[in-house]
């Protein structure tokens, strides 16, 4: 069983990835990636494999060999843009319910994508945003490292160890956990490994997030912890 972190008494804040978290984003990341694709003239499908586990230049490098990794970049930042724009967004069962209900000063978003394109998704489900928001601008290193969460945790005024990050992806969790956090996993039929919990939705992690916020007892990790 493994053991979460926060320290009894103390103030409890909720570090929260985005996409895959608390917006529901892939079929977006997919139309992104096969425009990108057909742009370059390559196999749609096998880019965005290899885009969902490395970050864009590293699919470049993968991909698009002889192409200018700036080049590439511009081109999928403008349609990333315009996809905030015009594509269609919805946020995950609970997402507004829990973020409406956290304190204002407890929580924060921390994501691999740029504040614009986050503010102005939120802007399209109707979800609030935080007074704490880490983007990719804000830190030299992005997931798996330990920086983002940690930026945000500083903002805070957090300790690491009073912090809970709630995250979908294998980057993101390891990014938490080498932050010294707790980690929940949400959005998966399966743990990812290493989180603390598992939950298969958002909606099922409501509950126990506020709960993890107000200091709450939480529940026994028996018959919840990963895996089961």
């Amino acid at each position: 069983m493994t053991s979460e972190l926060a320290r009894p008494g103390a103030m409890r804040y909720v570090l929260f990835d985005v996409d895959g978290t608390l917006i529901d984003a892939v079929e977006n990341q997919r139309r992104v990636w096969r425009t990108w694709a057909e742009r370059y003239g390559l196999d749609a499908d096998e880019v965005h494999r290899v885009a969902l586990r490395t970050r864009p230049l590293e699919t470049f490098a993968q991909v698009a060999q002889g192409e200018d990794p700036r080049e590439c970049l511009a081109a999928l930042h403008a349609l990333e843009d315009e996809d905030v724009r015009s594509g269609t967004y919805a946020a995950f069962d609970g997402a507004s319910e829990l973020l409406t209900a956290l304190p204002p000063g407890n929580w924060a978003l921390v994501t691999s994508n740029y504040e614009h394109r986050v503010r102005g998704r939120f802007a399209r489900t109707g979800l609030p945003v935080p007074e704490v928001l880490v983007d990719a601008a804000a830190v030299d290193e992005g997931k798996p490292s330990p920086l983002p969460y940690l930026r945000a945790a500083a903002r805070l005024g957090a300790e690491p160890a009073d912090c809970l990050v709630v995250e979908d992806a294998p980057s993101g969790v390891r990014s938490g956990l080498s932050a010294g956090m707790t980690v929940w996993g949400v959005n998966a039929l399966t743990a990812v490994d290493g989180v603390h919990r598992h939950f298969r939705t958002l909606r099922e992690a409501v509950p126990d997030i506020l709960a993890f916020v107000s200091g709450t007892r939480l529940h026994e990790l028996e018959g919840s912890a990963a895996g089961e």
